[in-house]
């Protein structure tokens, strides 16, 4: 038995009276050596009780807190994850066909609509292109209230991005098809203000080369007693009396070029795709049952989005991959001051059926079977007075400003508007009050802010304006 200076160091004594009492040592040598060790023994058990508790207790607030396990997946019903699948760009498939458009998919009438969509050669004023209002870096739009070109327009530039998937273009859905769609505002007196003479000659003079490789010959427009600078049937009143002289074999002959200038816009047009946002890369790890993944989203932006599939029924109108039906609306938005009378899609139904371009006209390239929607066309001046075509919200926060003539200027605007669903002037309104909190119209806001992609255009080389 070792002496007591040879006794280990304990609770910082050697051996001393006082340390031996802090731990219960008796005065014998053999009592005290026991008594030493069933009382480190009982004060080891006491100091392992004690700290078990603590980490008990550490490990019980840890759990609660969520602290020490990797990120979790909302909860989402089966209905709630068949709508987010729906949502998801992945469920956009391709570009459907155009039969209305021989030159859809050339590669070749793209390059030369896309040279014909940047070029301001074809306005009266030399500075307004197709590009001009619909700015690639603004999802398309231009962020203005109403479109300027050469005058001032009564409605919003509309999104071009993926319109190849629509049935109706424009506002009030008064062309149905892309290339209808681009040759209207060419003949606008307030968007391009040309004519179908003077485009058909600009054409001839710096595009001739791509447009016969793709159309054919083209006519000589050398006389201007046969084709006057300025004539076409949409001009003013000049222009129209111009074009009501000329032969209608040289009408035709025109209005063939002006045709393929659209068709070859359309060309171009379609190849405007939008791209994954950060919603799409959260709808996928949340499909695909990737917890972490779906950390791209803060939790104001899923609540913004659960109250987007769920309570706040935006998917009634914004629904599919595009985040749109597709369809006409009235949802009570206040006419602009002192602007004329619009009744949207109540108009524009009655001028589709009789577009002089529209799916069944000489100049489409369809079959009548490929135009049933002409077949089932609704007109009903009444039911569709005020309803305007629910736009995408795919880069919705790069379009600002909103609806059909710019009439608010922040997402939070619109959100107050549905908020409260007030009629319009005709007393109108498809809409029911959300009754949203403002915290949840904070979270809706959020969640649009997460459908931004970058459109998809192809390089080309930039036009030459100076030949």
């Amino acid at each position: 038995m070792a002496s007591r200076s040879e006794r280990p160091v304990l609770g910082g004594t050697n051996g001393t009276e006082t340390g031996r009492a802090a731990y219960g040592e008796q005065s014998s040598d053999e009592e005290g050596v026991l008594g030493t060790r069933e009382s480190i023994g009982r004060s080891r058990r006491r100091a392992g009780l004690v700290a078990g508790g603590i980490l008990m207790i550490v490990l019980v607030v840890a759990l609660g807190l969520g602290v020490g396990r990797g990120p979790s997946l909302p909860e989402f019903s089966e209905e709630e994850l068949a709508t987010l699948r729906s949502l998801a760009l992945s469920e956009l498939g391709p570009v459907p066909d155009d039969p209305t458009n021989r030159v859809a998919d050339d590669p070749a009438a793209a390059a030369l609509g896309h040279d014909l969509f940047f070029d301001t050669r074809f306005s009266t004023n030399g500075s307004v292109a197709c590009g001009t209002c619909h700015v690639p870096d603004l999802s398309f739009t231009d962020g203005l209230p109403t479109g300027v070109g050469v005058g001032r327009m009564p409605r919003k530039t509309m999104n071009l991005v993926a319109t190849a998937y629509d049935q109706w273009l424009f506002w009030d859905g008064r062309k149905d098809s892309q290339w209808a769609q681009a040759l209207a505002p060419l003949e606008s007196l307030v968007e391009h203000g040309g004519t179908r003479t003077m485009y058909a000659r600009l054409v001839a003079e710096h595009y001739r080369e791509p447009y016969e490789a793709i159309f054919g010959p083209l006519p000589d427009f050398s006389d201007a007693t046969r084709f006057p600078g300025l004539a076409g049937p949409n001009g003013d009143a000049a222009a129209a009396a111009a074009w009501g002289a000329m032969a209608p074999a040289d009408q035709d002959a025109v209005t063939t070029v002006f045709v393929n200038m659209g068709k070859a816009i359309a060309a171009f047009e379609r190849l405007l795709v939008p791209t994954p946002s950060r919603f799409d890369a959260y709808a996928a790890a949340v499909l695909e049952g990737d917890a972490a993944g779906a950390t791209v989203l803060s939790a104001d932006e899923v609540a913004g989005l659960q109250l987007f599939i769920g309570r706040a029924g935006c998917t009634t109108c914004h629904r599919g991959p595009r985040f749109t039906n597709g369809e006409f609306h009235n949802t009570g938005v206040p006419r602009v001051p002192n602007a004329a009378p619009d009744t949207g899609r109540a108009a524009g139904a009655h001028l589709v059926l009789n577009d002089e371009f529209n799916c069944r006209s000489r100049w489409s390239d369809a079959q009548p079977p490929d135009c049933p929607h002409l077949d089932f066309l609704r007109i009903d001046d009444h039911g569709l007075a005020g309803m305007f075509k629910a736009p995408t919200l795919r880069n919705v926060a790069l379009t600002a400003p909103y609806m059909d003539a710019g009439q608010f200027a922040t997402l939070d605007e619109v959100l107050a508007h549905y908020n409260t669903a007030p009629q319009d002037e005709l007393g109108h309104s498809e809409l029911q009050p959300l009754g949203l909190t403002d915290a949840e119209l904070r979270q809706l806001v959020a969640f649009l802010q997460t459908l931004t992609g970058p459109a998809e255009m192809p390089d080309f080389p930039s036009p030459s304006t100076e030949d």
